[in-house]
């Protein structure tokens, strides 16, 4: 799973616009008026034409936004465009190496009143962290995990995968580094530094009888799964959301014992940032309860890093259902992966493949 697709996806979800109505409540915060650069990929929550609405009445400040299409050209432009960006939307294991190359600058927290109810799994992920300071506010996650039809076992493992009781009616996710994550979890390992890939491989190649397709795309999983062509599946927490609640499948996600493979995407503030205070401002707004479960329940979001934010959604509401917080305790969170263990990944990957298709 690339990190487009994964906010691709976010377009399959109700494209409802909304009124600022539920913010009419919100003190006017007392930052100064003027004007804030966002870089973003496009069309993911920041950008959403009535909150940046809300957000100028309350505050008098302006969002614009430039946007990215890779992660890498992301970095790029914080590289060569200093001055340019005020708030920058990065995946944890993108700050890491941000932070690394002094792109950030710390965040200071007490502007960012929201953050005291973040869940300190996330805010303490050390992606996130440089000297003991904090170099982004967390912001929304998710994970790979364990989808199972409705009415079948519910696994605790991700050995499961492999177990004959599902021969030929599992498919895997065809992408090497969540992939390998699987595998490394398979075995106890790490799954960013599994020390034993010999482990890994043999652990994906137990896999192959039950096999029954690789997938890469939402829509190609959800029609596969409605035409009940497998059972269990390495899939997308929010994913799994849209397919029961859009596409009516009956689908139960699950994580096992082993944790979730998680991902956190963070707010960070350019060390040039022309108006960090704006900024500040911005990212407590990102994520304030009532301006998540406009975006949640109205457009469709991801879980949000705000234990209170989550909270404040209804009960039945299926994200708070799937995104429990109890998840977070075991969640691992993919980090920044040196350039010869992505190609070994990718490498074991490939091998395991062809022995798929032997």
């Amino acid at each position: 799973m690339t990190e487009i697709t994964r906010r691709n996806t976010l377009k399959l979800m109700s494209g409802a616009v909304i009124a600022g109505a539920a913010f009419s409540a919100m003190p006017r915060m007392a930052v100064s008026a003027g004007k804030i650069t966002v870089l973003n990929w496009q069309g993911y929550g920041t950008d959403e034409a009535w909150s940046i609405k809300a957000f100028a009445e309350k505050t008098g400040i302006e969002v614009v936004h430039d946007y990215y299409s890779s992660e890498s050209e992301m970095l790029t432009k914080l590289r060569t465009n200093p001055g340019a960006y005020d708030l920058v939307v990065l995946n944890a294991a993108r700050c890491a190496q941000a932070t690394a190359e002094d792109l950030l600058q710390p965040i200071d927290f007490s502007k960012v009143p929201n953050a005291t109810t973040i869940d300190a799994n996330l805010r303490s992920n050390a992606n996130f962290l440089k000297d003991g300071k904090g170099y982004a506010v967390p912001w929304v996650w998710g994970m790979t995990s364990l989808a199972i039809r409705d009415g079948m076992p519910v696994p605790d493992s991700y050995k499961v995968l492999a177990d004959p009781a599902y021969k030929g009616r599992v498919a895997m996710d065809d992408d090497a580094i969540i992939c390998v994550a699987a595998g490394a979890l398979m075995t106890g390992q790490d799954m960013n530094n599994p020390k034993d890939l010999d482990a890994v491989r043999d652990a994906l190649k137990s896999i192959k009888p039950n096999v029954k397709l690789l997938w890469s795309t939402e829509d190609q999983w959800n029609k596969s799964f409605a035409a009940k062509e497998f059972d269990l599946s390495l899939f997308w927490s929010g994913g799994s959301v849209r397919s029961k609640r859009n596409s009516k499948l009956p689908v139960d996600f699950v994580v096992p014992k082993e944790g979730g493979i998680g991902w956190v995407d963070g707010l960070g503030i350019p060390a040039s940032a022309p108006n960090a205070e704006g900024a500040l401002a911005f990212a407590n707004w990102l994520i304030d309860p009532s301006f998540y479960f406009e975006w949640a329940t109205k457009v469709g979001a991801p879980a949000s890093s705000n234990s209170a934010a989550l909270a404040a959604l209804p009960a039945d509401d299926l994200s708070r259902q799937v995104h429990k917080p109890e998840y977070l305790k075991t969640m691992g969170i993919m980090s920044a992966l040196p350039d010869d263990r992505r190609e070994a990944f990718n490498n074991l990957w490939q091998e395991v493949k062809a022995f798929y298709a032997e």
